[in-house]
């Protein structure tokens, strides 16, 4: 999949079939709609192209207003809603700053400037509550008409229902708020999942306690930085870890601030997902990790982040963290976890 950010690229395709969304999460009901996408775009020899934000048009507003509770929490980062994108076979993303000016366009300037001149759109599927322009003053029925007008085909999808429920964003965040992982995984199609970089810290969790073979590496952490203030999950989690080793790596992991360690520490003020695994693989020895990309799976909450009053009771704690997540993986048939991918893969459309 081609990225681009911004509209003005010479090796974008001249003419495309778009869907236009913020995409948080990719979930089932973004999945069908790629799926009806591509279709379209097939019968009409068209490239796919999703139209995207960044940042997300609430989140712009909410610091304009400066009214943080308007920011919705992010389901994903930005890499791993282009690499779920690609996942669906898009073939080209556009990611266009949400700032003044896009904001500001009124709904025929979005049309002609984006969608006409800056994409060549021949075919645009939106959803059924597509909103767009200045005060959100555009819908389907003005679109429709422009493409009445300028001859390019417009339609709209309904909202995707899986046992009756309704997949969108908001259900997906609901479902990672309560810790509800199962679901979270039903709305989405595969397990909840961060990837990134693994980046450096404080490298204070080696220091905690001495492994079982006796070094004072403690409880390593692999480091990702969510990069949100907002995500919407949070809290101490039994992960799968993939990219390190030719099988996936069980472990425990803490996603948000880390409220008991020093907020001036190298990634204070940044949500962090720290993954301790379980079984470290010896053939990375102590920095072999560092600059690697891994996706970690969340898989079942154990707690919500806790504050702890001394580094004594934090080895304490995530001890029972492991423990805990040592547990859940025991409860559960090893092969299961394939099992599980296999069929939320199937699931996707």
């Amino acid at each position: 999949m081609k990225i681009f950010r911004g509209l003005q690229h010479p090796d974008r395709a001249p003419a495309c079939a778009v869907t236009i969304g913020n995409f948080d999460g990719v979930h089932r009901g973004h999945q069908a709609m790629l799926g009806l996408l591509r279709a379209e775009a097939a019968q009409r020899d068209l490239p796919t192209c999703v139209l995207t934000f960044e940042p997300h048009p609430r989140d712009y507003f909410a610091q304009k207003l400066n009214k943080p509770d308007l920011a919705p929490a992010r389901v994903g980062t930005l890499r791993d809603k282009l690499s779920q994108l690609a996942i669906c076979g898009v073939d080209q993303t556009v990611v266009l700053p949400f700032n003044d000016a896009l904001a500001g366009q009124s709904p025929q300037a979005f049309i002609q400037n984006v969608l006409v001149q800056g994409l060549g759109a021949q075919y645009i599927l939106v959803g059924d509550d597509f909103r767009f322009g200045s005060k959100r003053a555009g819908d389907y029925a003005m679109l429709d008409a422009a493409g009445q007008a300028q001859g390019f085909d417009v339609a709209r999808m309904n909202s995707y229902e899986v046992h009756g429920e309704r997949v969108s964003s908001t259900t997906v965040r609901a479902a990672l708020a309560a810790g509800d992982m199962p679901q979270a995984a039903k709305l989405l199609g595969h397990p909840y999942t961060i990837s990134g970089h693994v980046v450096h810290g404080r490298k204070l969790g080696r220091q905690l306690a001495e492994s079982k073979a006796g070094a004072a590496d403690g409880f390593r952490t692999l480091n990702l930085r969510f990069d949100h203030w907002k995500p919407a999950a949070s809290g101490i989690f039994a992960v799968l870890v993939h990219g390190l080793d030719a099988q996936p790596l069980r472990g425990v992991a803490n996603l948000g601030v880390r409220p008991s360690l020093d907020p001036n520490d190298v990634n204070g003020g940044r949500v962090l997902l720290e993954t301790h695994c379980l079984d470290w693989p010896t053939h990375l020895g102590g920095e072999g990790a560092y600059g690697k990309i891994i996706r970690v799976e969340l898989l079942h909450k154990l707690h919500d982040e806790l504050k702890y009053d001394s580094l004594d009771a934090l080895t304490a704690g995530i001890a029972k963290d492991c423990d805990d997540a040592c547990a859940f993986f025991a409860s559960i048939p090893a092969s299961s976890y394939t099992e599980t991918r296999r069929q939320t893969t199937r699931d996707r459309i």
